[in-house]
């Protein structure tokens, strides 16, 4: 047995894993054995299954499971520690082992049947073991525990506003993970939570803590569960899916197994089978539900053909879209920023470049709370789902307020944290083209500099106001057909105020002449209805901020062929001088509104 006769002073010997264990599990044997350090954060993806072997008859297990039975799996000494369950041997599927490591567990610390479940008496009793090992010299023996939930025994919050107990057991902790002795054995502590922010920054941010992210599950680590789930079951995969393995694996990307066991399984014995629109439907509701409601997945209905006018910036979006169906990642933006008025179809052109694209397209919901750690800890899982998922587009609507900055203040630091983690994600080149990033914001001088740089929103795409009759009126016919209205060219009378209407208030104007005339008892859009509406249409009367927002749109943008000729004209000589000049002067008066 490895480690009961081991000299003192020295570490255990590195296992050799097999091949299908995952790469975190090496890099965590890697920084055990070397004595880098002792106490681990295992984080992310730690409620999944990992496979107990190479064939499908080995089945699946925790990650509890792959640590007791892998790492550590010639220990002495190995234990494992909830709030739920308490102290206990653990020793995986290996029943001989357990009562070899029971009884050594009763000897060595204390008789685990009688230990009160109470964390400051358990982390007391592993501390007086860890310190007695120390000094047992040539009788020390290899030992590990494993804590999970580890976020309920040492939660975030301030230091000196924790009570003594909780204070003490994170002491305690840190002495373990600093102590040159310690590192120096065959001892080492294993905490296990799927939030990182919800522990204690003292653990988090310890240079004597190694923190290891547990990532969703690969394409190939589905498709080989897909294969495994069929194994000795009484359907085959063609009976009730359309999609053989490779596909449904592919399809699947940023799903765990656990939920992907639910799929697969709800289908088989349901009866319902697995198409297109069932697999859809319940794709998205899988990674809404693995992202916490954080992320709204939708399915893009329309391509970059529904959009009327841009031509510029849809001839770049689809040479780009192109680009990536070549698989020639490293010519592609890491994201974009599109900016412009209120109005003019920014969150439209996002959804429209996804379905022309071809990928899934997620909307960052609202992931801000108000408790400590919580924001953070959201924003974790979700950036988490989003590099399982790729490729993906993800749009940050409003994205100048939603992503906050490096200065802000008043919130604890919050704002600034959640800034630095989007921030970096959006600069991590491994995910060119596997992450698209869609900025929407009509106020592109608010949003930092720092996300707005090349590498990471490197292509400003400005969005105008249509100008032309012809361009407005074959507005009125698209959209006509998004709000599943029929209306025919002839039928659309003089557009007034063109120049001062936006896209949304074209949607609007067709939307009121549609109910309009189904009133009326016409089942299509009428002239009459269209001539109504029109008589009854007021502008809106913020002409400061419009003309606000759209000089912030020409001075963001980073590409001369998306601006109109007539505003490109403008910028030659020192047009750009002037232009800066007037928004300056507008800006300082809506702060003075």
């Amino acid at each position: 047995m490895m480690g009961a006769n081991r000299p003192s002073g020295t570490v255990a010997e590195t296992p050799v894993l097999p091949a299908w264990a995952p790469p975190w599990a090496s890099q965590l044997a890697e920084l055990c054995f070397s004595g880098t350090t002792s106490v681990f954060l295992l984080h992310g993806n730690t409620n999944d299954l990992l496979p107990r072997g190479t064939t499908p008859e080995d089945g699946y297990g925790t990650i509890a499971d792959l640590l007791a039975e892998q790492l550590f799996g010639k220990w002495d000494l190995l234990l494992h520690y909830d709030l739920g369950r308490g102290l206990r041997a653990f020793a995986g599927r290996n029943e001989k082992r357990l009562q070899k490591i029971t009884a050594l567990a009763n000897e060595k610390i204390t008789d685990l049947s009688t230990v009160k479940n109470d964390p400051g008496v358990v982390l007391a009793l592993l501390d007086r073991f860890v310190r007695n090992n120390i000094v047992s010299a040539d009788k020390a023996l290899s030992f590990a525990v494993i804590i999970d939930q580890a976020s309920f025994l040492f939660p975030e919050g301030e230091p000196g506003r924790t009570s003594f107990p909780a204070a003490a057991m994170l002491v305690t902790l840190l002495n373990w993970a600093k102590s040159p002795h310690v590192k120096k054995m065959p001892m080492a502590f294993v905490l296990m939570d799927e939030r990182r922010a919800d522990l204690s920054e003292r653990v988090t941010g310890s240079p004597h803590v190694a923190a290891i992210e547990l990532p969703l599950p690969s394409a190939d680590e589905r498709e080989r569960f897909i294969r495994a789930t069929m194994v000795g079951g009484t359907r085959e995969l063609a009976a009730f899916s359309d999609f053989d393995a490779p596909t449904l694996a592919r399809l699947t990307a940023g799903i765990s197994l656990t939920d992907l066991a639910v799929l697969v399984k709800v289908a088989a014995e349901t009866g319902r089978r697995l198409d297109a629109k069932a697999f859809q439907d319940l794709k998205k509701r899988l990674i809404e539900k693995q992202a916490q409601g954080l992320l709204e997945f939708i399915e893009p209905k329309w391509t970059l053909d529904t959009i009327i006018g841009h031509e510029a910036a849809k001839s770049r979006l689809r040479q780009d879209a192109e680009l990536l169906r070549k698989g020639r990642l490293a010519s592609l933006p890491m994201g974009y920023l599109l900016c412009g008025p209120v109005g003019t179809g920014k969150t439209f052109l996002a959804q429209c470049t996804a379905g022309e694209i071809g990928i899934p397209c997620v909307i960052l919901k609202n992931f801000r709370s108000k408790y400590v750690g919580e924001t953070e800890g959201n924003l974790e899982r979700v950036l988490s789902v989003l590099r399982a998922m790729g490729p993906v587009m993800v749009v940050i609507d409003e994205a100048d307020a939603a992503l906050g900055s490096r200065e802000a203040e008043g919130d604890s630091g919050t704002s600034s944290r959640v800034f630095g983690m989007i921030a970096a994600q959006m600069g991590d080149t491994r995910y060119r083209g596997a992450i698209l990033w869609m900025l929407l914001t009509a106020r592109p001088d608010l949003l930092p500099i720092d996300l707005k740089r090349q590498g990471r929103a490197e292509v400003h795409i400005p969005l105008f106001y249509p100008t032309e009759d012809k361009e407005i009126r074959q507005m009125f016919l698209t959209l006509a057909k998004k709000l599943q209205g029929q209306l025919a060219a002839e039928d659309i009378p003089a557009v007034p105020h063109v120049g001062e209407l936006s896209g949304a208030d074209v949607e609007g104007l067709v939307g009121r002449a549609l109910r309009v005339s189904l009133l009326a008892g016409s089942e299509t859009i009428t002239r009459a209805a269209l001539t109504e509406v029109f008589a009854e249409f007021l502008p809106s009367t913020q002409g400061i901020e419009k003309e606000l927002q759209e000089l912030a749109a020409i001075l963001e943008c980073t590409d001369r062929q998306f601006l109109p000729a007539a505003v490109a004209k403008q910028m030659d000589g020192d047009g750009r001088a002037r232009t800066q000049q007037r928004f300056l002067e507008l800006r300082r008066l809506v702060e003075l509104i």
